[in-house]
């Protein structure tokens, strides 16, 4: 290399990183005025709902386009109902596949495993709303809510969440739905971050003689507690936005008559993509604006509980050190 070409790199490696630097924050700050821009379109677009229902709007279950008299309960009820079904079934679910495909499975098997669990992520939601409400339905309602409705006749409390009529389409069915859709995203965050766990860390607890899952407690879930919750959070922010598969299974009902898991329900994203193209300018389009505020701030809410939850983690982790 001649003495002019270094001369050459040495004036442009400053103005490189100058560069790199300038376009670094021009990114981070178009994301924040993007997201601002977002929230400050909703509140304007929402605030003739807002003023006149104000906080009042989050508890009453009325939806009466006709009368000009809306409310959201029933649309937040039915999306955090049904996003916290889907978690609840799909978080052991994912935890299981990316266990066996880091740890139990045999080399031949990882590879096309994976890659079918992962071809699960490219299925259109609208296939999985036709086959939810198809095919899916009427097995729930045979199968499952006849004879819990049956083992559970007239026991108190329990009762109440599996009384309605088994039609197959509600709560339930669209939690589910949810829960398949959301599996293969889970997971396949789980297997990369347990597969970034340093092989020494596992081999030295298999060689004190610790099992399989005692290795995975002790030694990987806390070495990649980050990414498993980003996972686990991933997959939440998945089925809270779901739109029309949850529009198929969840009945579309706007009114709240028990806490019954099997009752048709409805959904702010599901409310939003039947009424939002035939909404009139006025109180009605600017109530499902507010739904959709009230959605933007739902997830707020949840990543921020994530931090939280992270932030408190490595608290933990600095107070047993």
């Amino acid at each position: 290399m001649t003495p002019t070409s270094l001369k050459k790199q040495a004036r442009s490696g400053p103005m490189a990183d100058k560069l790199f630097g300038f376009f670094a924050k021009l990114s981070a700050v178009l994301t924040l005025s993007l997201l601002a821009a977002i929230l400050t379109s909703l509140v304007i677009s929402a605030w003739p709902a807002i003023s006149k229902y104000g906080f009042s709007f989050l508890t009453s279950t009325v939806w009466d386009p006709v009368q000009e008299e809306f409310g959201g309960l029933v649309m937040i009820y039915g999306t955090i109902a049904t996003s916290l079904i889907a978690l609840i079934i799909a978080v052991p679910v994912s935890f299981g596949i990316a266990l066996f495909l880091t740890e139990l499975s045999p080399s031949w098997l990882k590879r096309p495993l994976g890659t079918a669990i992962e071809l699960l992520a490219a299925v259109p939601s609208i296939v999985y709303g036709m086959w939810g409400l198809l095919v899916f339905g009427p097995v729930l309602a045979e199968y499952v809510q006849m004879p819990l409705q049956a083992a559970f006749a007239g026991v108190p409390f329990l009762g109440a969440f599996v009384s309605g009529p088994p039609v197959g389409i509600g709560i339930l069915s669209a939690g589910i739905i949810l829960a398949i859709m959301i599996i293969p995203f889970i997971s396949a965050v789980m297997r990369d971050v347990f597969e970034v766990t340093p092989p020494l860390l596992k081999e030295s607890a298999y060689g004190l003689g610790a099992t399989t899952w005692e290795v995975v407690s002790t030694v990987v879930l806390p070495y990649t507690k980050a990414g498993v919750i980003g996972g686990i959070m991933l997959g939440l922010g998945r089925a809270i936005g779901e739109t029309m598969a949850v529009t198929f299974v969840i009945g579309n009902f706007n009114q709240l008559d028990s806490l019954s898991l099997f009752q048709a329900a409805n959904s702010i994203t599901s409310a939003l993509a039947n009424e939002f193209a035939e909404a009139g300018e006025g109180l009605h389009q600017a109530s499902l604006m507010y739904l959709g505020l009230v959605l933007f701030f739902i997830t707020f809410v949840i990543l921020s509980l994530s931090k939280l939850l992270l932030s408190q983690l490595r608290k933990g982790e600095g107070a047993k050190t």
